[in-house]
């Protein structure tokens, strides 16, 4: 037994040695071989503990068992313990040396010679990581009988369809692979460095204990060599009976996977996710290959034994089947469907696609409905089916609204990223969601091919022959249109072209009037309407995926959230309950979330001439000609677009404030808006009702309140955002003074919590993250939003931050919105953030503020504005600022322009408080 120093985090006595016989075709008749153990099993026998099953535990190559000590530290001490037995592969870690080349088939049956003189019978639970993963599949298939579960993490059953991993080719070439893999420690310190982050000195030097000579390194090199690369290799069959057996594997799977890892990729993850389909998935942001040591992989391994123990082994494999009871489910397409002959403007893009600056171009509902009903063939065409995930890279208008529209016919999943995560926000967000196409403008393509985002491409409009070969685009979306014309024997447009791919129509001085070709588009649609009239609407199953939309990124990597059908119909009803928004409203959608749902509203939808993923781009007379455009009654916009649109009214005409003077409803969703600017926004549409909905990615809306409803809440402890939407239920699940949860609902008044919401457009799933959807359905029948706040007497609901920001003093929990809210009373602050510094239980408050003017440089704030600030907090909030520092701009999340990440604001000031030169957050 190796001496304990060697190896920390392992108790002595887990470590034993165990004789097997061989039952391997490599080994002679009568073999027997002695294997190296990390095992609980006796351990939990002296404490009288009857395991819940066995986990067994295959490491990869260059590894040993140490990669799964902290499973065996926390096995024991979970609520059902289990026996953990990790092994030390023949040839590998400390188990024996046999002098034999042992290929994937000796390997396979080695483990199940171990399992079978162990006494091994089940449940069992394999755990396989790297080229372990491919063997304890292998044992899974064969023991099916004894099989319980199967976990694994960073493998594949390679090839999966792909080429070989670059790394590895490089450690199988002749020239490098003796060297690489056995005569030096190469492979073995290339892999320990692609820990995230760095592996301590003594974890690294117990990783290389059985590998210190070259002897102890023949089994690295023989399990390089064996990699069946191809089908000439002599593992290749023993390979494929395992990634095709494992489909038929019924047993509850969970995988927990390193994003960053250069040898097995995501794809070799949607691989696994195809063959077993029935997996758990956790992608772990940011972790690479050696995931064991890069994150607590323990915690969530034995809370899903857990989990998985209480449901039923079918309810693993099966979507839910419930009925839809008749009536309550109408589909997002049903109000297309039901005005498919209607030619009265459906959509209206202020800046075309194809000709920003030529004027606006609409489509009538019989356009739109025609148009979708093509896309969906050309879509179905080149084969995209139901379930299939597709990236949309296209900016709101006429092309993205048909685009949703012609995928939720088919069943197909949107997965919206929009440019507001910025580059690595969205590289990560695509990749994640792994979706089978993307359509996009050239721009997105650049990214796709610099990024190598998973997809094949569609281009939106058409591109040279030159650009298509260099972006690897496939189709484009004119092709598809024109294609399933012809297949239905559809005339296309006279000038050869689809809607889509047309220009902007003839200019004209009249902007307020939109233009299109009434006659042309009749014929069309009447055409359509020969074979679709009698159609009824697409039904898809309401409880299938629909859409993958991403959360700002604000407060960690963005999130994909998961809606269902069912969900975006109860998304859409919630907003037409709420705010009265029928069939007949004519809608500017200045906000990305609602610029989607005009067509389902059956309102009459315009997309602003703007950036709407910079919504800092808005101008007020582009807002009035949108709302010209439509007689618009209701604008959508964020707060930070209308912050721009009132710093630009001076440029509007008296035409743009008759136009804005008919809008009867102004809803500002994203971020908090302050009573002083709502009461400016309400002079620019004197005659509508202005409302802030608050909600978030996975709950949209949750609570209105109406500019009327903030001055009556007058000032407290955060934000009134007002009382629930149609649908929806709120509570509060309470904090205590170190800053733990309670997990007990609560609509007691005055009681600071996180804040909880149920209602029937609340997400279905955070996608492949599992972790985070088990931590935010912890409290059964709600949902965790990770805001703070409370309700006051009237029943309306404030916010005072976010759960991640919260300050644990000495003294107890302080929120930071109000004494955010208390600095920016200040004449020379415009945005505050109020961070903790220092260790849990200990911090002290920290205010980083925005002046005006705005500072030239970071740094400790003027010393009459520090007091007056520190004074003005501690009348309102009573809380004591330890520090008062300036920024020339505060950072915000991109997609808003308004969610202050107060994270890097909190190591930006520990680190400028700490002395040294202050440089820029």
């Amino acid at each position: 037994m190796v001496d304990n120093p060697l190896w920390p985090g392992v108790d002595p006595a887990w470590s034993r040695r165990v004789r097997v016989p061989s039952t391997a075709r490599v080994d002679p008749a009568g073999s027997a071989h002695t294997w190296h153990l990390l095992d609980n099993g006796p351990q939990l026998a002296e404490r009288g503990i009857e395991p819940a099953g066995t986990l067994l535990c295959v490491h990869g190559n260059p590894t040993w068992s140490y990669l799964w000590r902290t499973l065996l530290a926390a096995a024991g001490d979970a609520a059902a313990p289990w026996r953990v037995v990790a092994v030390d592969q023949l040839d590998m870690g400390f188990s024996e040396r046999t002098g034999c080349f042992r290929r994937l088939e000796d390997r396979i049956t080695d483990l199940g010679d171990l399992t079978a003189e162990l006494g091994i019978t089940g449940p069992v639970v394999t755990v396989g990581h790297d080229w372990g993963g491919v063997i304890s599949l292998g044992w899974a298939t064969r023991h099916r009988s004894q099989l319980a579960g199967v976990v694994l993490t960073n493998t594949a059953v390679h090839p999966a369809g792909f080429g070989l991993p670059a790394a590895l080719k490089l450690a199988l070439h002749p020239a490098v692979h003796q060297w690489g893999t056995t005569t030096s420690a190469a492979f073995l310190r290339v892999t320990h460095a692609l820990a995230h982050p760095p592996l301590e000195k003594g974890v690294k030097d117990a990783f290389m204990a059985p590998y210190r000579h070259a002897a102890g390194r023949t089994g690295v090199g023989n399990f390089v060599a064996d990699i069946p690369a191809d089908e000439s290799t002599p593992s290749w069959n023993t390979l494929i009976e395992v990634a095709e057996g494992i489909r038929g594997l019924d047993v509850p799977a969970l995988i927990m996977w390193g994003p960053k890892d250069p040898v097995f990729s995501d794809r070799y993850l949607r691989d696994l996710m195809d063959r077993l389909p029935q997996a758990d998935v956790h992608r772990f942001e940011g972790a690479g290959h050696l995931l064991p040591e890069d994150r607590d992989i323990a915690t969530p391994l034995f809370t899903w034994l857990a989990e998985t123990g209480e449901r039923p082994k079918a309810a693993t494999i099966a979507r839910r089947s419930e009925e839809t009871p008749p009536g309550t489910f109408r589909p997002m397409l049903a109000e297309l469907h039901a005005r498919r002959t209607d030619n009265s403007p459906a959509v209206v893009d202020m800046a075309p696609l194809a000709a920003p600056g030529a004027g606006p171009r609409t489509l009538t509902w019989a356009e739109l409905a025609g148009q979708v009903d093509l896309l969906a063939d050309g879509l179905a065409g080149i084969g995209v089916k139901a379930g299939d995930r597709i990236n949309l890279l296209v900016p709101p208008g006429i092309e993205l609204t048909s685009l949703i529209y012609a995928c939720l016919k088919l069943g197909a999943v949107i997965v919206v990223a929009d440019a507001g995560l910025g580059p690595a926000g969205l590289s990560r967000a695509i990749k994640g969601a792994g979706p089978q196409f993307i359509v996009g403008i050239e721009r997105a393509f650049i990214a796709a091919r610099l990024f190598n985002w998973p997809g094949r491409r569609i281009a939106v409009t058409e591109m040279g022959e030159a650009k298509r070969k260099l972006y690897g685009i496939a189709h484009t979306v004119p092709e598809l249109v024109q294609a399933a014309a012809a297949s239905s024997a559809v005339d296309p447009p006279a000038d050869g072209r689809s809607l889509l791919s047309a220009g902007a129509p003839p200019s004209t001085t009249d902007t307020s009037a939109p233009v299109v070709d009434q006659a042309s588009a009749s014929e069309r649609a009447q055409t359509r309407l020969e074979t679709r009239l009698e159609t009824p609407a697409t039904s898809p199953n309401p409880d299938d995926d629909a859409a993958i939309l991403f959360t700002s990124g604000s407060t960690g990597p963005a999130k994909g959230v998961v809606y269902t059908h069912r969900q975006l119909a109860a998304m859409r009803d919630t907003l037409k309950e709420t705010y009265g928004l029928e069939a007949g409203t004519s809608l500017v959608a200045g906000f990305a979330p609602f610029a989607l749902l005009g067509p389902a509203l059956g309102a009459t939808s315009v997309t602003p001439d703007m950036d709407v993923t910079a919504p800092k781009t808005l101008t007020a007379a582009a807002l009035a000609d949108a709302a010209a455009a439509v007689q618009a009654t209701a604008v959508f916009a964020s707060p930070a677009a209308l912050t721009n649109v009132l710093a630009t009214a001076d440029g509007l005409t008296d035409e743009h404030r008759v136009a804005l003077s008919s809008v009867e409803l102004l809803l500002s969703a994203g971020a908090p808006i302050p009573e002083p600017l709502l009461a400016k926004v309400q002079s620019l549409v004197p005659a509508a009702t202005l409302h802030t909905p608050d909600g978030m990615t996975e709950a949209l809306p949750v609570t209105d309140i109406s500019l009327d409803g903030i001055r009556a809440a007058g000032s407290g402890n955060g934000v009134c955002v007002g009382t629930p939407v149609s649908g929806a239920t709120l509570a509060i699940a309470a904090v205590a003074s170190d800053g733990s949860v309670s997990d007990q609902p609560s609509t007691d008044p005055d009681v600071t919590g996180e804040i909880l919401v149920s209602a029937p457009h609340v997400k279905d799933r955070y996608d492949r993250l599992w972790v985070t959807q088990q931590h935010s359905a912890s409290v059964p029948g709600w949902h965790r939003t990770g805001d703070v706040g409370h309700f006051d007497a009237e029943g309306r609901l404030w916010v005072e931050g976010r759960l991640a920001h919260i300050i644990t003093t000495a003294s107890g929990v302080a929120t930071p919105v109000a004494a955010e809210q208390a600095a920016e009373t200040h004449d020379g602050v415009r945005l505050a953030a109020v961070v903790g510094v220092g260790p849990l239980g200990a911090q002290v408050p920290v205010a980083v503020v925005e002046t005006l003017p705005p500072a030239t440089k970071p740094g400790t704030a003027p010393r009459a504005l520090g007091e007056q600030v520190r004074a003005a907090v501690a009348r309102s909030t009573g809380l004591d600022l330890a520090a008062v520092l300036v920024v020339p701009e505060l950072p915000t999340d991109i997609r808003h322009n308004s969610k202050i990440d107060r994270a890097r604001l909190a190591k930006w000031a520990a680190k400028s408080l700490a002395g040294g030169r202050i440089t820029k957050p």
